[in-house]
């Protein structure tokens, strides 16, 4: 007897394992999260299930043990089919989880009853109020009572628990049931003959339940780890949507200013600047793009001093230091600009002669370096700590860094009072291949 209670608890070690190896494919895991499966999905689920739990069957065969032996999952595996897919899905997985038994095993009831437990697993599935529901399945009669009373207003949900639990128990009796035909027929759940111990048969139902209980619960938590990791992922693009949304306009404000001045003032340079504008339009229209190639970035960059040029006159000047091995590499769009246009409005502008802009760039051990500098009135030492935290230039391609790059990258601040300011960024070197 004592035999009959390990193997039992190997075979719900053997139904975890399987479990969590499922669980770490990518193409099962994505047929986890949808409900609402294709034919082509479910033969694929179907597929799936039907490996594994067909090979446990076959260990069992291939051992030429008299026993049950705790590594055949069959009954579980073709009911939890059912469960996750449907009658289709259950019906084909029984059916090919039953062939190493039937061939060469020559348990010739196995595939009735594997196929019958399948299509039962779709029946249940149809039970459910909720497809969600499914993944609420407890093994613990108690707690399924417990939640009928105490949801006054909600009884079909906690119903269908009971119904699942008895479902579960009728796969177990019809397996009991059709134990009792020769053995050469279909292979027995349990030693003892045709009356094994109560206490044998109530534990070999309660493994049955725990069996289809513990897969349900290591899928579900792989679905909602998967849940999050989506969450998150839309949340980081709806947070940079966000964030350049909140860059374009302020751009825009700017230019359109300088535009409307050179209107009054000389209506040819300001044709020549609305042709400047539309393309940085043009540019600003892509918003799908978050990445771009550096030589387009600062070809932006030289349309935006162009219109700023016309502001500032001479007393606004331009160099760049760009190594011809980083112009086709990849950098978040709009990335220079906020940074181009807060050197002018905080630097420059308030300085009477003037001054320079300079853009550098360089690679060096597959990391790109961007260098923004200009020589203004520089930043108070007050300001300098919390700039990266602050403002809506610096502080927006600082919050856009770290949504795209996490914690590979690096962001500073540099200035001297009187002497200007340089910022300096550090990204992961990117290919074209990889451009969104």
């Amino acid at each position: 007897m004592l035999d009959s209670y390990f193997s039992l608890l190997v075979k719900l070690a053997a139904m975890a394992s399987i479990a969590s190896v499922l669980a770490r494919s990518g193409s099962f895991k994505s047929m986890l999260m949808g409900e609402s499966r294709t034919l082509h999905q479910r033969a694929v689920l179907s597929l799936w299930l039907a490996a594994a739990f067909s090979a446990s069957v076959a260990i069992r065969v291939f051992s030429q043990s008299k026993n049950y032996p705790a590594a055949d999952l069959g009954l579980e595996g073709s009911l939890l089919a059912g469960i996750l897919g449907g009658y289709v899905t259950g019906l084909c997985s029984g059916i090919l989880i039953s062939l190493p038994a039937m061939f060469p095993g020559g348990e010739l009831l196995t595939m009735p009853l594997l196929a019958a437990v399948g299509v039962l697993g779709g029946v249940l599935r149809d039970l459910a109020p909720d497809p969600e529901e499914i993944w609420r399945f407890t093994p613990s009669f108690d707690l399924n009572i417990y939640r009928f009373f105490k949801e006054r207003y909600n009884h079909r949900r906690t119903l269908f628990q009971l119904e699942f639990t008895v479902g579960i128990l009728v796969a177990q009796f019809l397996h009991q049931k059709m134990a009792a035909f020769p053995s050469n027929l279909i292979f027995r759940l349990s030693p003892g003959g045709s009356n094994p111990p109560v206490l044998t048969t109530v534990a070999t139902y309660a493994t049955s339940l725990f069996a289809v209980a513990i897969p349900l619960k290591i899928w579900n938590n792989t679905r909602n780890e998967k849940k999050l990791e989506e969450q998150e992922r839309l949340l980081a693009e709806a947070r940079l949507a966000a964030l350049t949304s909140q860059i374009n306009p302020h751009f825009l404000f700017n230019t359109l200013n300088s535009v409307g001045s050179l209107i009054r003032t000389d209506p040819n340079q300001a044709r020549v600047m609305v042709v400047r504008l539309s393309k940085v339009l043009r540019r600003l229209l892509r918003k799908h793009e978050n990445f771009t190639s550096l030589r387009d970035e600062l070809s932006f960059i030289e349309d935006y001093l162009a219109i700023e040029t016309v502001r500032f006159g001479e007393k606004l000047r331009f160099e760049r230091e760009v190594a011809g091995d980083t112009l086709d590499m990849l950098v978040p769009s709009m990335l220079l600009q906020p940074l181009v246009e807060n050197s002018i409005k905080h630097g420059l502008s308030k300085k009477v002669e003037g001054g320079t802009i300079r853009i550098r760039a360089y690679r060096t051990e597959s990391r790109l370096h961007l260098l923004v500098e200009d020589d203004g009135v520089g930043i108070p030492e007050e300001e300098l700590a919390t700039l990266l935290d602050r403002g809506i230039g610096v502080n927006n391609v600082h919050e856009r860094l770290k949504v795209l790059f996490g914690s590979e990258y690096r962001m500073w601040v540099e200035s001297q009072p009187g002497k200007g300011a340089r910022i300096e960024i550090e990204v992961p070197e990117l290919q074209n291949a990889v451009a969104v």
